[in-house]
């Protein structure tokens, strides 16, 4: 059940609510001087941006112990977490990677103010830039804690140039490992467009991104998935459509041999896609559905949910922690829901979504009365799943949960944390996530009059 109705003491409350007012709140609550000067917006991190602490953003259902730490603030400039699944953070919950002058959807590959930032989460939250090159993009953490892999994206349709690189997260070491300035291995296709995330394998040796095939004359041109072997600086083209244009690729995190190599790709049946790979139509009446491949390209298989009539992939999922388990965000046609739904893939038997043959499904939000879920991430371990809640407009709100057994528990205890009154436009979207740990929660919002990178301690 929801932790709607969770308050704390009135004597709790009030202090609360008192230490706000006079802006001391985390210094009175901890007796430290980092606190306190967060509280009053110190610059603490050398950078024009301030860390602040921000009570104002929880309310009376708020867990008391909460903490809200607004981790940009540059008043001209957006900045914001990446992508939910995007792995961008070290396995010991210490840092991460944000991006500034950008949305969590990505950023303008011709504005120099594109930068990616590790933020040491035990140095004050300290923001360091890490990758500031022109054309900047995708940025992936390695398993292993050592680098920083990135793309540099110089591509024009049918044309130009990509680069991956890497850089170790003290900024040094930085080097190329692979360029693609011809047509990809095997094929005529020239990758560009693309897209803002990238995604490593559990064991560092892989990393996957997709991107637009079109040469510019094709009509319903191609999309496709590339593969990098990194010790081999090598590329292979595993996957190629016209119906590929929002792939969201995922390596599974699990460190067995054979679930390693596959990766959650998204289909957009019925996009409309022109010559130059100007989408007009992201997907169409029957929805997305999405699979598994093995990254050599082969073993494509289901996953059971959507495409029936009723129920439709969002367009959101990730892998339930290190396991081969996936979830997904529904929306539901014949009622008003917007269901949490888990899934193993099963073997292809054409795009029917649901009822995939030997398809395995479970409701985790079964308990949750009248779920509106969107956007959401587990921990690595996968004990705990956060997500945003609608209505889908400033009163968004984030909930956690605990996660039992794949495959056969519903989520549980699930808590109100806050609402960011973030505006939820498109480009605003509150996209939380948790540490690898579990520990922290992190999210987006506008509702400072820009997009920013918020961080929730204390779960």
């Amino acid at each position: 059940m929801p932790d709607d109705q969770r308050l704390s003491s009135p004597e709790k409350r009030t202090r609360r609510a008192f230490l706000r007012g006079a802006g001391l709140a985390a210094g009175a609550l901890a007796g430290g001087w980092r606190e306190a000067l967060l509280a009053q917006g110190t610059n603490v991190t050398g950078r024009e941006t301030k860390v602040k602490d921000r009570l104002d953003l929880l309310d009376e259902r708020s867990p008391q112990a909460l903490e809200v730490i607004q981790l940009t603030t540059e008043p001209d400039v957006p900045s914001s977490h990446l992508y939910m699944e995007a792995q961008t953070f070290t396995m010991d919950s210490k840092r991460f990677v944000l991006h500034r002058s950008a949305g969590a959807h990505g950023g303008s590959k011709s504005d120099p103010q594109h930068q990616y930032l590790l933020c040491d989460i035990g140095n004050e939250c300290a923001l360091s830039p890490l990758a500031t090159e022109l054309g900047v993009t995708a940025a992936s953490l390695s398993p292993d804690d050592r680098y920083c892999y990135y793309f540099v994206d110089e591509t024009e349709v049918n044309g130009g140039r990509l680069t991956l690189k890497r850089v170790k997260l003290d900024g040094t070491g930085r080097e190329t490992i692979a360029v693609v300035d011809s047509a990809l291995p095997g094929t005529g296709f020239r990758p560009s467009e693309i897209y803002p995330l990238s995604t490593i394998s559990s064991d560092g040796k892989r990393i996957a991104i997709s991107c637009f095939l079109g040469d510019g004359n094709t009509e319903a041109p191609p999309w496709g998935l590339m593969v990098f072997d990194i010790r081999r600086a090598s590329v292979s083209l595993i996957i190629h459509g016209p119906s590929w244009c929002n792939m969201h690729p995922q390596y599974c995190r699990s460190k067995h041999r054979q679930e390693s190599h596959d990766i959650l790709i998204q289909e957009n049946h019925e996009n409309i896609t022109d010559a130059r790979g100007n989408v007009t139509q992201l997907v169409g009446g029957a929805g997305a559905d999405i699979h598994v491949i093995r990254d050599d390209g082969t073993n494509f298989r289901n996953l059971p949910w959507g495409r029936d009539g009723n129920e439709a992939c969002q367009g959101h999922q990730c892998w339930h922690g290190r396991s081969g388990w996936a979830i997904t965000s529904t929306g539901l046609r014949q009622r008003s829901e917007a269901q949490l739904i888990e899934g193993r893939a099963a073997p292809y038997a054409g795009h029917v979504g649901l009822k995939t043959p030997g398809g395995v499904r479970n409701d985790l939000s079964r308990d949750f009365p009248s779920p509106h879920f969107y956007h959401f991430g587990t921990d690595i371990q996968g004990k705990r799943i956060v997500s945003d809640a609608g209505p889908f407009d400033t009163r968004a709100s984030i909930y956690l949960a605990e996660l039992g057994e794949p495959g056969r528990d519903a989520a549980r205890d699930w808590k109100y944390l806050l609402t960011p009154r973030s505006s939820c436009d498109k480009g605003a979207h509150i996209h939380p996530f948790l540490s690898p740990d579990d520990k922290m929660a992190f999210f987006d919002s506008d509702e400072s009059g820009i997009l920013q990178a918020y961080m929730v301690r204390g779960l």
